[in-house]
């Protein structure tokens, strides 16, 4: 290499974004993804007996996975070679196996080939290394966002590993930040720089457990206290505050901790403005806590239980609601799928109310407290032996299908308990009609019951 090589080598070098510069070359050096990284963890196991198998990777952006791909060909004997998704085609494939072989036979190694957003790859594409990922020329190893049973055709998925991944959690990214302001060799060691503990906070909420959006901004923070003149002639103990990340980030802190007393505040106006019918409180709320870097299924969580709470069989389907936007922004994520969260709030805003469920089983929960373990009645126990039909199990037990409506008068609660009532429908939305219902049976159970229209033994 000639002085012009080497300087522009250098010059590209130190050209390189910060989140390159970190990138972990080792295991021992990535942060993250315990679960499959950790020393009994499947990856660890299969690079340490040099044992790797065509895999996906698929988890969030900046979790990790291009980097563990190539933490992979680092550490086994491989040759490595990245290939895109969105800027090749069959040619660029067919020159990957024409190089795979050359390498096999050559210098006995095997090709991992690195497919970043195979999810971008269309079938004819796929279908291109099929047969070379069953044969053994390459490795595959596929990165992706997208849920791979939907993206990825079935015969290579069939002989590929899917990896899950997870966002990285805020302990993580915060080590990630603190490990890079340390650092002199790859990092901003050298630059005397610190971050306020405000600033690391909001940087790493906002970086939402992608790695590179933090040392993207912690970056560009850096540049901009280095930029100014005033600053700069301090040559130690620079400090970068809230203000920084938020010029840098473009997004303003919201006063909001994940785990203090503004937590607390912030879900428990959510829940009393779904409680309290008024839809635009309940949007503001949520925004509020989703802006600021609450977990999105938590929020979700709380609004299932409050369609039970709160709204219960006054609406029935407000559960199902709830349930469908949690699965809903599980399968899009974030941004698209708080709309459905949105959705799911306004609905239970709007609903109408009963806490007649929650009521009702606090009561019984304070019953069962007092009164123990109360044996089941024999004639509702089931019998499937004939030992348990001679102690009478099962005995005079009345199968409500042989009686109008379905409906037969016998008791079902422990003897102690006879003719207890815990639930009491209100009059609002469909609990009007189980209201309606309730008495009407209700009134049948104090007459004589009515003899079935056909006689016959039924288990219970």
């Amino acid at each position: 290499m000639d002085l012009f090589e080497y300087q522009a080598q250098k010059a590209a070098k130190a050209s390189r974004p910060l989140a390159e510069k970190m990138r972990p070359g080792s295991l021992d050096e990535f942060v993250g993804q315990k679960h499959t990284v950790s020393r009994e963890g499947l990856l660890s196991r299969a690079i340490g007996k040099d044992r790797i198998f065509s895999m996906i990777l698929w988890g969030p952006p900046g979790c990790g996975k291009t980097t563990l791909a190539r933490i992979i060909a680092n550490e086994t004997n491989s040759y490595f070679v990245h290939f895109s998704a969105v800027l090749s085609g069959v040619k660029e494939i067919r020159s990957v196996i024409e190089e795979a072989k050359n390498q096999q036979k050559l210098h006995q190694k095997r090709t991992i080939l690195f497919v970043d957003e195979i999810h971008r790859f269309n079938k004819a594409q796929q279908d291109a290394f099929l047969h070379h990922v069953e044969s053994g020329l390459i490795t595959l190893i596929g990165a992706t966002t997208e849920n791979p049973s939907f993206e990825v055709i079935p015969p290579l998925l069939s002989r590929c590993r899917v990896i899950t991944l997870k966002a990285l959690s805020p302990l993580d990214i915060s080590l990630i930040l603190k490990r890079t302001l340390k650092d002199k060799e790859k990092g901003l060691g050298s630059l005397g720089l610190t971050l306020d503990p405000g600033a690391l906070s909001h940087l790493t909420r906002i970086s939402d457990g992608d790695a590179r959006v933090a040392l993207n901004g912690l970056e560009l923070a850096a540049s901009l206290i280095l930029s100014d003149k005033d600053l700069s002639k301090k040559k130690n103990n620079l400090i970068i505050r809230m203000k920084d990340i938020e010029q840098a980030l473009q997004q303003k802190a919201l006063i909001y901790d994940k785990s203090g007393e503004e937590h607390y505040n912030l879900i428990s106006a959510f829940h009393k403005s779904l409680r309290g019918n008024d839809p635009d409180a309940s949007l503001y709320w949520l925004a509020r806590m989703l802006t600021a870097g609450e977990d999105p299924l938590y929020v979700a969580r709380r609004m299932v239980r409050c369609a039970s709470e709160d709204v219960g069989n006054a609406d029935p389907q407000a559960l199902g609601v709830a349930m469908n936007a949690m699965e809903a922004f599980k399968f899009i994520g974030p941004p698209e799928g708080e709309l459905a969260l949105a959705q799911a709030a306004v609905y239970l805003a709007i609903a109408p109310k009963s806490n007649r469920i929650y009521t009702a089983y606090k009561k019984v929960q304070g019953v069962i407290e007092k009164s123990g373990t109360l044996p089941v009645p024999l004639h509702i126990r089931n019998a499937p032996t004939n030992l348990m039909k001679a102690l009478d199990y099962g005995k005079a037990y009345k199968y409500p299908h042989d009686y109008p409506d379905a409906y037969v008068s016998q008791e079902y609660l422990p003897e102690t308990l006879r003719g207890r009532q815990y639930y009491f429908p209100t009059e609002r939305g469909f609990e009007k009609i189980v209201k309606q219902r309730l008495e009407k049976w209700r009134k049948i159970k104090k007459s004589q019951p009515s003899k079935p229209r056909d006689q016959h033994d039924v288990d219970g």
